[in-house]
């Protein structure tokens, strides 16, 4: 039997080390430097032969304690915080990718990750590829000799589809090609890409980490190698995560698992309600049995998330008169609050994205993501049947 401590325990018990003032709740560090015992002390640090705090946009007790929780949560062997989860996607890709290197990625990714793709990085002679995620033959004919990273989100955003993360970690592990997981729906509670073969996950710490809607903040979690670059980047580039947030977000790690089992409970229920509604075409939710992907959601997730997605009959007119008719629900763009949102995606998070490249990844106008919070479950089904009914008039 395994001494390390179980989920749950490692988000409580792990801590920054505590100080002279025995604090039992780890303190806030805001300062944006540190002292040195002497000047061999200082050289010593910025040469690396000695570990420690400098400068807090390099490292900060607050951010070291929520990164190194991460880690043990995802399984990870090193990690770097951000100041949001674009930040950590940018940071990703930018200190890996070189002129003339290839990425292939899932075409199913959220909004701003495309335009990384699409407008910045080709600046610079990074070039990539899209493939339907599922497509095994897709990613094998996508790669080329000069590809050096494949990019997935699964479950994606919006709309839920489900990479084979086995598949896809064995095939990245055959070619020495990096493989960088968006594990933001799923959070390490549900999904550890990295016991897959992931290189590296990525997270929006916003969303379900924060899971109440307070702070932004960023993390990539993954081998020693890919971190190091990362940090290295970040260190000169300067997406530092502040040290609130960093204190915030460790906090919240505490109860990440409780909020998402409820956050899963609820959503399930959701999904299992509306399924068949007359207003809506489809429902969908990875742990529902007509999810396309039901048995792989089964096997790489533990449960199915805490987003459920409506495709509304009558496209963006009847869409519109379900966001405006919700009172409970909360209309936004943001996700994985204790607060239910409901959100229109190709009006908003995925709008710069053209008509024809929002069908390819099934974001119609009717598609709405509901972002299944933590109120009782009858007062959700009951606003968002209100707003649903709306919809048929």
């Amino acid at each position: 039997m395994s001494d390390a401590p179980r989920f749950e325990t490692a988000a409580i018990r792990t801590q920054a080390p505590i100080t002279a003032e025995r604090e039992h709740s780890v303190p806030l560090f805001l300062t944006s430097s540190f002292r040195f015992d002497d000047a061999e002390h200082a050289r010593a640090l910025f040469t690396e032969e000695v570990s420690g705090n400098i400068y807090s946009r390099y490292s900060n007790p607050n951010t070291d304690e929520f990164v190194h929780k991460l880690c043990l949560l995802e399984g990870g062997d090193d990690g770097i915080a951000t100041a949001t989860g674009m930040a950590a996607v940018f940071t990703a890709l930018a200190a890996r990718l070189a002129s003339g290197d290839h990425v292939v990625a899932s075409r199913a990714l959220f909004g701003s990750t495309h335009q990384i793709l699409t407008r910045i990085l080709p600046k610079w002679g990074v070039t990539f590829d899209y493939v339907d995620g599922p497509d095994t033959d897709a990613w094998q004919a996508a790669v080329r000799p000069n590809t050096k990273m494949l990019f997935v989100e699964t479950p994606s955003n919006p709309g839920l589809e489900l990479i084979d993360l086995a598949w896809l970690g064995a095939f990245a592990r055959e070619r020495a090609i990096d493989l960088v997981v968006d594990n933001c729906f799923a959070t390490p509670y549900l999904q550890r890409p990295l016991d897959f073969g992931a290189t590296a996950v990525v997270h929006s710490a916003t969303k379900f980490i924060d899971g109440q809607g307070r702070v932004l903040g960023g993390a990539i979690v993954g081998s020693k190698a890919f971190v190091a670059d990362c940090r290295f980047f970040a260190r000169h580039t300067g997406p530092a995560m502040s040290a609130f947030n960093a204190w915030v977000l460790s906090k919240s790690l505490e109860t990440l698992a409780v909020r998402m089992d409820r956050h899963c409970q609820n959503a399930l229920a959701v999904a299992q309600h509306f399924e068949g509604h007359a207003s809506l075409e489809s429902v969908l939710y990875p742990f529902l049995p007509s999810h396309p992907q039901y048995a792989l959601a089964r096997a790489q997730m533990s449960q199915g998330g805490g987003v459920v997605v409506f495709v509304v009959k009558g496209g963006l007119a009847a869409g519109q008169r379900v966001l405006n008719a919700v009172t409970l629900c909360s209309h936004s763009p943001n996700l994985g609050d204790t607060r239910t949102i409901v959100t229109h995606p190709a009006s908003t998070t995925h709008s710069k994205l053209t008509a024809a490249e929002r069908a390819a990844v099934g974001i119609s106008d009717g598609l709405i993501r509901v972002s299944v919070g933590l109120e009782h479950v009858s007062d959700i089904i009951a606003d968002l049947s209100k707003a649903l009914n709306a919809a048929l008039s």
